[in-house]
């Protein structure tokens, strides 16, 4: 029979690069996940309280840190394939 185990060059590896990405997917769950840190009305943008625009704001955050996190995993796979072949 067949073994399920990946071959050894196919196991996930951690890189640095792997780290940073994963930490910018992190940043936006920590972010909303510590609502003390955002729980208040003052300081207001344009008269909207800063709880709702801090929220808002990481909309934007989170999009930019989720491209920048599959760019460079999508660079280092590009690399490894290139490396392989």
């Amino acid at each position: 029979m067949a073994e399920n185990a990946a071959p050894p060059d196919r196991r996930p590896v951690v890189t640095p690069t792997r780290v940073v990405a994963g930490l910018c997917l992190l940043a936006p769950f920590i972010a909303m996940l510590w609502v003390s840190s955002y729980a208040r009305i003052e300081p207001t943008l344009i008269g909207i309280p800063f709880f709702y625009w801090y929220q808002m704001a990481w909309v934007l955050i989170s999009t930019v840190l989720t491209s920048v996190a599959y760019k460079l995993v999508q660079r280092e796979q590009r690399a490894r394939k290139d490396g392989a072949a």
